[in-house]
């Protein structure tokens, strides 16, 4: 009875081994693959609630990563649960991917507004054309009137300064 407390201290010393290290895999996706792969796993899963071209919503876009890779879905189960017992490996896949996500992100931040821009600019533009459009249907106008003031002379009728000649 007196060993009993020391039997379960060495019951439990020898049954806390480290089984979370698993064996490298064969297939296993390498680090710098994995970590793009990761990247487009993370914008697939987030375009998930956003409307398509087709003004779909709910689209299961992780087959189409696994083809892009030319992977399946065990083999990135596989070759994560690897990396996952690898801590300082799998934090090093985990932040490469994340700060390309952040530059992609600063990226089309800038694009987006480089085309917002472009779009403000033609639109003043298609402003400016539209007023010397409306300006020039206005002068035609004017010019008219000025005749027959001036000259007492209605160029419709064509007759005086601007009559026919045969």
């Amino acid at each position: 009875m007196k060993n009993t407390p020391y039997i379960f201290v060495l019951f439990l010393v020898f049954s806390c081994t480290s089984n979370t290290i698993f064996e490298k895999p064969k297939d296993i996706i390498p680090k710098d693959t994995m970590s793009l792969l990761i990247q487009d796993m993370m914008i697939a899963s987030s375009a998930k609630f956003i409307k398509n071209k087709n003004k779909q919503i709910k689209i299961n876009y992780m087959p189409f990563v696994y083809d892009i890779y030319k992977i399946d879905s065990s083999r990135f189960q596989n070759s994560n649960y690897y990396y996952m017992t690898q801590i300082d490996v799998y934090e090093e896949i985990l932040t490469n991917a994340e700060t390309s996500l952040k530059k992609r992100k600063r990226v089309l931040k800038k694009l987006k507004k480089k085309l917002n821009s472009i779009k403000k600019d033609s639109l003043k533009t298609l402003k400016k054309k539209t007023t010397l459009e409306a300006d020039a249907v206005e002068e035609p106008t004017l010019f008219l009137d000025t005749l027959k003031n001036k000259f007492n002379v209605n160029p419709i009728k064509k007759t005086g300064v601007f009559k026919k000649r045969l």
